[in-house]
């Protein structure tokens, strides 16, 4: 099968109109699997086919979930909820940590640290800490130290800031959990449920599609790809803080002429 005949096909058929949002998946690599030897038998309904041996992933069914997990992510935004993003891999922790500030929600780009749901009170302590140190520090509290207390401290902050800087903002709970690979962040995925919290999250072929609410087919590996869909769940996610804010104002006015 030709490169033509292959992207034809995978976007419905050489004589259907070319969908732009599929063209625009194909163009950031989001059809690309892994190899067909370590597909994941759960997300043989979202494989297309096999090209030179590397699983090909059916974008039109990776749409229809895509258009799914972004209904719910900006639900739940526009209900005043937070959202917990996840990519601790290096190529996906400068785009989770861009969306997820510009959103301000919190995220977790290093290691995931076991407990991080399952035990918030003693993770939300260790935040706590670190805050107490930088105010301590900016009010000029570290002036009573000896210097090497100083150098203590501050290579504390440091320390402390590269595990939680992201979780600043959650102060309590996630209402969901956005995560870039489920099978290299698996304790998150654990974790999660067993708060009962949703999952959405991208499934490369290797991944077990069932162990998360909101799939979505996708390549998990290549960053353009990774990029097109966080980026696509920041802007579900902004906008669900616009359609909060307008209930917010609407709910204002009633309460003003009652």
């Amino acid at each position: 099968m030709s490169e033509v005949e292959l992207n034809s096909n995978i976007i419905g058929g050489a004589a259907a109109p070319i969908d732009p949002e599929i063209e625009e998946m194909m163009k950031a690599g989001v059809h690309l699997g892994h190899a067909k030897t370590k597909n994941n038998s759960a997300m043989q309904p979202y494989i297309f086919g096999v090209r030179n041996t590397i699983s090909i992933i059916d974008l039109i069914k990776t749409k229809e979930k895509l258009e799914g997990a972004l209904e719910f992510i900006r639900g739940v935004v526009t209900r005043g909820g937070l959202v917990l993003l996840v990519g601790t891999r290096p190529a996906a922790r400068k785009i989770i940590q861009e969306v997820a500030q510009n959103s301000k929600m919190p995220y977790f780009t290093e290691r995931w640290i076991g407990g991080a749901l399952t035990n918030f009170k003693v993770i939300s302590k260790r935040v706590e800490y670190m805050e107490t140190l930088e105010k301590e520090k900016i009010a000029g509290g570290f002036e009573k130290y000896t210097k090497k207390e100083r150098m203590k401290k501050e290579e504390e902050i440091v320390r402390l800031k590269k595990i939680f800087d992201g979780l600043r903002l959650m102060k309590r709970l996630p209402d969901a959990v956005f995560i870039i690979d489920i099978t290299h962040d698996d304790t998150a995925v654990r974790e999660a449920h067993r708060m009962k919290i949703p999952v959405v999250a991208l499934c490369d072929t290797n991944s077990n599609i069932d162990l998360v609410d909101y799939p979505i087919p996708s390549n998990d590996d290549a960053l353009p790809a990774v990029r097109y869909m966080v980026n696509h769940i920041g802007a579900a996610m902004e906008q669900g803080q616009r359609e909060k804010g307008k209930l917010e104002e609407k709910m204002e006015f009633h309460r003003l002429i009652i």
